[in-house]
């Protein structure tokens, strides 16, 4: 004759134990972090403007280039998006369109 098992006093009863879902996820996979994204760089540095006001704050002798190889000489007054105003000392104060600069240099 056969004894039912869950009668007996032998055999203990067993209960199933699982972790939870959220402790067993986390230790199976290391967690995913999303890409790091550039910065844009930014649209202005801002270099032209540092450069024309250290220039104008020192009364700086500069000397400017022209598109057609004229060279002109005198110090920075203002500026602003499109002009640079020149005072010079041989000649007439000027207001020069930036576009028409090639380069510019300090005056020794």
């Amino acid at each position: 004759m056969r004894e039912d098992p869950a009668n007996t006093m032998d055999s203990p009863i067993r209960k199933a134990v699982r972790p939870p879902i959220a402790t067993e996820m986390k230790s199976s996979k290391p967690p995913t972090q999303a890409p790091v994204k550039k910065q844009v760089p930014p649209d202005q540095t801002y270099a032209e403007n540092f450069y024309y006001l250290k220039q104008m704050q020192g009364k700086t002798p500069m000397c400017i280039v022209l598109q057609d190889g004229e060279k002109l000489n005198g110090v920075i007054e203002w500026y602003d998006r499109t002009c640079l105003k020149v005072n010079r000392e041989d000649g007439p104060n000027l207001m020069l369109f930036k576009s028409c600069i090639k380069y510019m240099y300090k005056a020794e």
